[in-house]
């Protein structure tokens, strides 16, 4: 299977589009790569399953979620935050799959941000329904540092604000290959997911995927 069985499926219009200060649209700019994602989500899954996490307030999160890399993203009573085990097995994260990095790293100078180096990448499992509520992305320790977000599978309208909450956020659709990078003014904008739409996708039926990589811990080595 090769990147070319979804080009004319997931990215009508390739290029580049600026959607606020600091942040960027990359249309069809991991559609090559999305075989490769898909196994390597498919990896990590194995080792640490997906899971619907619990927020601080007692939420269960329509969107279920795993982690890899030296960090990963935990959301319970306890409050957000990153560690470096699953707390449902206590075994560290699964390693970053080098195609994960290799995208992350390429998406992030294309977007204007060269030398990124993701600690952590959370992934969302989409089904129909779920959705991902207005939020920002604030546990990091650096946010000097992009986040860069990937979407496989299934189309989604991704919400795009401001720094506030009741800012008025954009509504961008998103098809697999799709890449949104943002950073520097635009670092801690509020963002989040409308509720999936149910469809079919030949890579990913009946859901989606995203992948979020972040530089979770110090800044970045030299």
């Amino acid at each position: 299977m090769t990147g070319d069985l979804f080009a004319p499926l997931t990215h009508p219009e390739a290029g580049t589009e600026t959607i606020a200060p600091g942040a960027v649209l990359l249309r069809g700019f991991a559609c090559a790569e999305a075989p490769a994602l898909l196994s390597g989500i498919e990896a990590v899954a194995a080792a640490a399953p997906f899971r619907h996490m619990v927020t601080p307030g007692g939420q269960t999160m329509s969107v279920a979620m795993t982690c890899c890399g030296s960090l990963g993203w935990v959301t319970d009573r306890r409050g957000y935050r990153y560690q470096a085990t699953d707390p449902a097995s206590g075994a560290p994260w699964p390693s970053l799959p080098p195609a994960f990095a290799a995208v992350a790293t390429a998406a992030a100078e294309a977007g204007g941000y060269p030398g990124f180096a993701p600690d952590a990448c959370l992934i969302n499992r989409y089904a129909p329904g779920a959705r991902m509520g207005l939020h920002q992305d604030r546990d990091e320790q650096d946010f000097t540092q992009p986040i860069v977000s990937v979407s496989l599978g299934l189309p989604a309208v991704f919400l795009f604000g401001g720094p506030k909450r009741n800012d008025p956020a954009r509504r961008i659709p998103l098809v697999q290959g799709d890449v949104v990078v943002w950073g520097g003014p635009s670092r801690l904008f509020f963002h989040g997911v409308a509720p999936l739409r149910a469809g079919h996708h030949p890579a990913a039926d009946p859901l989606r995927y995203n992948l979020t990589f972040r530089r979770a811990g110090l800044s970045c080595p030299s």
